[in-house]
C-alpha cells in the first residue's frame, strides 16, 4: 500500500506541475501577442533609449488618507514618437492591430467600487446621430475633448460638451469625448461603434479612429448654463476695427447671455457686444487688461446706441462689453510631443499644492507641447495631460513635473523652474487634495480631525527644505511666485517661454490668457468656517517663510512677495 500511495502523491505533483507549465505558456504566449501588437518607431541613435513611456491605471496613485504619490509599476506600452497628432498612434499601424491594442488597455483597467456603482444601464439622454468618421484626415469634432478612462459615459460627455457651448458629444475609445458644433466627416457603419463606455452599458461609445455622435439636450435661448465665461472688460474700438470681426448680428432685445450663446453657437472665444449689435471674434492684442476702460462707459455707449440702432450710424470709436465665451481657442488647442528628443531635462519644481498642474496648463497652452512628470496621476492623464504616462526621460516633454527635493533628484535635471506659492495657500491646497481630490475640498471635520495637525508639523519643513534644495543644487533656476504669476500672466508666461528656449508665439500667448483656467482650478469659494491655523502652527510657518526669503536674496533674487509674511 505505501508504495501505491506513493505513487498516487508522485502523479498528482506531476499533474500539477504539468497544470502550472501550461498555464505559464499561456501566459508568456498572451504576452508575446501584445508585444507584437504594438509598433516601436525606431529612431537613430536611439537604440539604448529608456522605454518611451510607462502606462499605468488611471487611477490617482496614493495610498489611502494622507499617502504620498507613488509612481507607477504597470507595464511598459510604447506609444509613437514625433511630431504627429497629440494621442493618436503611429500612422503605420493598421486598424486591427490599433483595436486589439485599446480594446487590450481598455480592459486592463480596473474596476473599483466607485466604477461598479456607475455601471449602469443607459438612461439616454439627447438625440443619437450615428457613427462617424474620426481620424487625422477626417475629424467629426473640432471642438475641446476630455478623458475619463475610469467612468466615461454618454451623459457625462453630453453634459460636459452642453456646458462648454456645443451642441454636439462624440465618444471614442469608450473613454474620450470629443466636442464640437457641427460634424465634419462622413458617417461609418454602425458596427464600427461597438466599444462600451468604461461607466456605462448600453450605449454606443465609439471606436478606433470612430465617434458615436449624440446631439445634447436643448436648453431654451437664455437659458444655457456655460462655465469658463468671463468677462473681459470695457473697450474702446475703432469702427474700422469692428468692422473686420467675422461675425455680427442685430439683436434688438440683446443680452450679455445672448450673445455669448451667438458666439458660442459659431465656436468663436470672444463676444463684443454694445446693444443692440453683437460681434463675435477671436482672441487679440486688442482686448488688453491694460487698455481696458471704466465699465460705466460701456453702459453709456449701449443706451446711446439704443437711440441710434444702426450700425452706420456709429461714431469712429465706440465703447463694447467683451466676454470670453467657453470655446477654447482654436489657435492653442492642438498639442504633440517634441518632434526632437531633448537631451537636456528641465524641471518644474514645486512644493504640493503651489499650483503645478495649474502651470503645466499655461506652459502647455502658450508652447504647444506635452509637459512630462516624475510621476503617473491617473486623473491628470485622463484630463488630457497625455505626458503623465510618458517616461520622465523620454525628452520628449517641454518639461518635466517634480516634488522631489534631493541632491541626486536635483542634479538629474539641466535646469529648473522652481515655483513657489504661500505656504499657508500651499498646505491647504494640498490637503484638499488629499482628502478631496483636484478639484474638491475637505470638510470641516477633516480640518477639525488629527489628520490636519499632523499633516501641517509634517508637510511645512518641507515646503522650506524643497526651495533650499532647489536654490542650492540646481544647475539653472528660474523662480516664478505662484501669486506674481496671477497677477501678471502674460509677462510671466513670456519669462517662462523664453528660459524654455522655445519662440514665443504671440497668438498662442493670447490665447493661452484667455483659457487660463483650464480643468485644474479649484474654486476658491469653499473654505473652513474658522482659521485651520493654530499661533503655533503660525510661528513655524513664518520662520520658514523666512529663511527662504533670505536664501532668495543671498542668491540677488527677488525675496518673497510682501503678502507671505507682513514685515
Amino acid at each position: 500500500m505505501v508504495p501505491l500511495h506513493r505513487l498516487q502523491c508522485l502523479l498528482k505533483r506531476a499533474h500539477m506541475l504539468l497544470l502550472c507549465l501550461g498555464i505559464a505558456y499561456l501566459m508568456a504566449g498572451s504576452l508575446l501577442l501584445l508585444q507584437r501588437s504594438s509598433v516601436r518607431v525606431g529612431h537613430p541613435g536611439l537604440v539604448n533609449a529608456p522605454p518611451l513611456s510607462l502606462a499605468a491605471p488611471p487611477v490617482a496613485l496614493r495610498t489611502v488618507g494622507l499617502g504620498v504619490r507613488a509612481r507607477s509599476r504597470w507595464a511598459t506600452v510604447p506609444v509613437s514618437v514625433g511630431g504627429g497628432r497629440p494621442g493618436r498612434g503611429s500612422a503605420s499601424r493598421s486598424l486591427g492591430v490599433q483595436h486589439l491594442h485599446r480594446r487590450w488597455f481598455h480592459n486592463l483597467l480596473p474596476e473599483g467600487p466607485e466604477q461598479k456603482q456607475s455601471l449602469h444601464r443607459s438612461r439616454h439622454k439627447g438625440t443619437y446621430m450615428g457613427c462617424f468618421l474620426h481620424n487625422a484626415s477626417d475629424q467629426a469634432l473640432g471642438g475641446t475633448m476630455l478623458y475619463d478612462l475610469r467612468k466615461m459615459t454618454s451623459s457625462l460627455c453630453q453634459d460636459t460638451c452642453s456646458e462648454s457651448g456645443y451642441q454636439f458629444a462624440g465618444l471614442e475609445y469608450g473613454a474620450e469625448c470629443h466636442c464640437g458644433n457641427r460634424i465634419s466627416s462622413p458617417r461609418a457603419p454602425d458596427e464600427d461603434c461597438s466599444l462600451v463606455c468604461r461607466g456605462e452599458r448600453g450605449s454606443p461609445c465609439g471606436g478606433v479612429g470612430r465617434l458615436s455622435i449624440y446631439k445634447v439636450e436643448e436648453q431654451l435661448p437664455g437659458h444655457r448654463k456655460f462655465r469658463n465665461v468671463h468677462y473681459r472688460g470695457c473697450f474702446q474700438l475703432l469702427k474700422s476695427v469692428i468692422g473686420t470681426f467675422p461675425i455680427y448680428s442685430f439683436q434688438a432685445n440683446l443680452t450679455a447671455q445672448s450673445c455669448i450663446e451667438t458666439c458660442t453657437d459659431k465656436e468663436l472665444p470672444l463676444a463684443v457686444l454694445s446693444r443692440p449689435h453683437c460681434f463675435c471674434t477671436w482672441t487679440s492684442s486688442l482686448f488688453s487688461v491694460n487698455e481696458a476702460s471704466d465699465r460705466q462707459q460701456c453702459e453709456q455707449s449701449s443706451v446711446s446706441n439704443q437711440t441710434t440702432a444702426a450700425l452706420s450710424t456709429h461714431t469712429e470709436r465706440d465703447h463694447y462689453h467683451v466676454y470670453q465665451t467657453p470655446v477654447l481657442d482654436s489657435r492653442c488647442k492642438e498639442r504633440m510631443f517634441l518632434p526632437q528628443r531633448s537631451s537636456s531635462l528641465v524641471a518644474l519644481s514645486s512644493f504640493p499644492g503651489a499650483g503645478n498642474t495649474w502651470v503645466r496648463h499655461l506652459i502647455e497652452l502658450v508652447t504647444g507641447y506635452y509637459t512630462g512628470s516624475f510621476y503617473f496621476d491617473g486623473t491628470l492623464y485622463n484630463r488630457g495631460f497625455k505626458g503623465e504616462k510618458d517616461y520622465w526621460k523620454s525628452g520628449r516633454s517641454i518639461c518635466v513635473k517634480t516634488h522631489e527635493s534631493g541632491q541626486k533628484e536635483i542634479e538629474m535635471f539641466s535646469s529648473a523652474i522652481l515655483l513657489i506659492r504661500n505656504p499657508y495657500r500651499s498646505l491647504m491646497a494640498e490637503f484638499n487634495r488629499k482628502c478631496a481630490g483636484h478639484l474638491g475640498h475637505a470638510s470641516d471635520a477633516q480640518w477639525k480631525s488629527k489628520e490636519w495637525p499632523e499633516f501641517v508639523s509634517s508637510y511645512a519643513p518641507w515646503w522650506a527644505s524643497h526651495a533650499l534644495s532647489w536654490l542650492k543644487f540646481s544647475k539653472r533656476l528660474l523662480v516664478v511666485h505662484y501669486e506674481e504669476l496671477q497677477k501678471t500672466l502674460i509677462p510671466q508666461l513670456r519669462l517662462i517661454v523664453s528660459f524654455l528656449n522655445v519662440t514665443i508665439n504671440e497668438e498662442r500667448l493670447l490665447c493661452a490668457h484667455s483659457n487660463q483656467d483650464g480643468h485644474f482650478k479649484r474654486s476658491g469659494s469653499q473654505r473652513p468656517t474658522f482659521d485651520p491655523f493654530t499661533p503655533d502652527m503660525r510661528t513655524m510657518i513664518d520662520s520658514f517663510i523666512h529663511d527662504v526669503d533670505q536664501a532668495l536674496r543671498s542668491r540677488n533674487l527677488s525675496g518673497l512677495p510682501l503678502e507671505y509674511l507682513p514685515r
